[in-house]
């Protein structure tokens, strides 16, 4: 039975492109009081939505995005949970993907659509997407499916044509409107005349829960990309970091590593240590067969995991999250190998 009551929409703006209006006298880019939003989007009114704001003060550029901002999002949702059917965040697009990723996470029992959005020109620009983009996020987050339950109940990203799993979408362009893109999985939403939503993809859980927001996100972790040429002081220099728990490894193709006996030495001390390594491929499609060829299968038996297809930004938010639960090293290593939010193919 369908919801006839107009849907309640919370926008949360933390900064970024889309938020930019041009100052008049200046001619440079400065952020607009969201208050106004009606102003600067009057098409925002046709969807006869009741929409309500919260804005970062001061907003901030995306590359300053950091656990405490996904706390304060995190929040934010929380304590508005009751009060609205979904959530539209505005963000940056430079880190876009770690937010949204890091919220998948951290919401659990996440019943509500959270739509992350941005826009590469900003939306006071006569020609720019940020409009369409904020438009087509309300709606997102507005639908609901034949029996008045949210179409989305998960954290996504819209941009442009499609709408992607937060924890599986990754920034592909810094120049095209299509910005972001999900290699490993497909997209939930493709937008075009209309929303068509992709039923199949969408994140379903067997029972409705309430919403439990964990705000706890260790940031004792790092990444090591490995490049030709890697000396096995830089490896150990790295591996040895002042109080790390965790490391996502960035492996060549399928997950392979130099064969040298002083990279897997170097990998197993840091494990027999106490430090959790997560084996991630560099490449933007596929994911870790660690046991395809024998680089792979030495890091495997060394007790390197397998990140299969996660991306690099879901793999490093994801530990930041397991270890913020105050997990223990082996309960970190275990969930690491399960999809917790529909983040990993297993």
């Amino acid at each position: 039975m369908q919801n006839n009551h107009k849907p309640r929409i919370l926008i949360i703006y933390t900064g970024g492109t889309i938020g930019m209006i041009e100052n008049p006298e200046t001619h440079s880019l400065q952020p607009f009081d969201f208050t106004h939003l009606i102003d600067n989007v009057p098409k925002v009114k046709k969807l006869d939505y009741e929409i309500e704001n919260i804005q970062f003060n001061p907003p901030i550029d995306s590359s300053d995005m950091s656990p405490r901002h996904w706390v304060e999002i995190a929040r934010h949702i929380d304590e508005n949970y009751d009060k609205f059917d979904g959530f539209v965040v505005l963000h940056g697009t430079d880190t876009m993907s770690y937010t949204a990723s890091a919220l998948s996470f951290m919401l659990e029992n996440l019943h509500k659509p959270v739509i992350i959005t941005g826009s590469q020109l900003p939306i006071g620009e006569v020609r720019t997407d940020g409009e369409e983009n904020l438009i087509t996020a309300l709606q997102i987050a507005a639908a609901t499916d034949i029996n008045g339950e949210p179409m989305v109940r998960e954290v996504a990203i819209l941009f442009e044509d499609y709408l992607w799993r937060g924890n599986r979408s990754t920034k592909m362009s810094a120049d095209n409107f299509n910005a972001f893109k999900s290699n490993n999985y497909p997209s939930l939403a493709k937008i075009g005349l209309g929303i068509h939503f992709n039923e199949e993809a969408l994140w379903r859980v067997q029972a409705k829960r309430p919403l439990n927001v964990q705000y706890g996100m260790d940031q004792a972790v790092m990444i090591i990309d490995l490049n030709p040429g890697i000396t096995e002081s830089i490896l150990r220099h790295q591996l040895a970091t002042p109080g790390v728990k965790g490391i996502v490894l960035k492996t060549y193709g399928a997950g392979n590593a130099p064969t040298e006996t002083w990279f897997t030495e170097a990998i197993k001390d840091a494990i027999n240590c106490g430090i959790v390594i997560l084996n991630v491929t560099q490449c933007v499609n596929g994911g870790v067969h660690d046991r395809r060829y024998m680089s792979g299968n030495q890091l495997a038996l060394t007790g390197v995991i397998s990140g299969h297809d996660i991306t690099s930004e879901a793999a490093i938010t994801k530990m930041m999250y397991l270890f913020g639960l105050g997990l223990s090293t082996s309960e970190v290593r275990r969930y690491l190998k399960c999809s917790l939010c529909g983040e990993v193919t297993i």
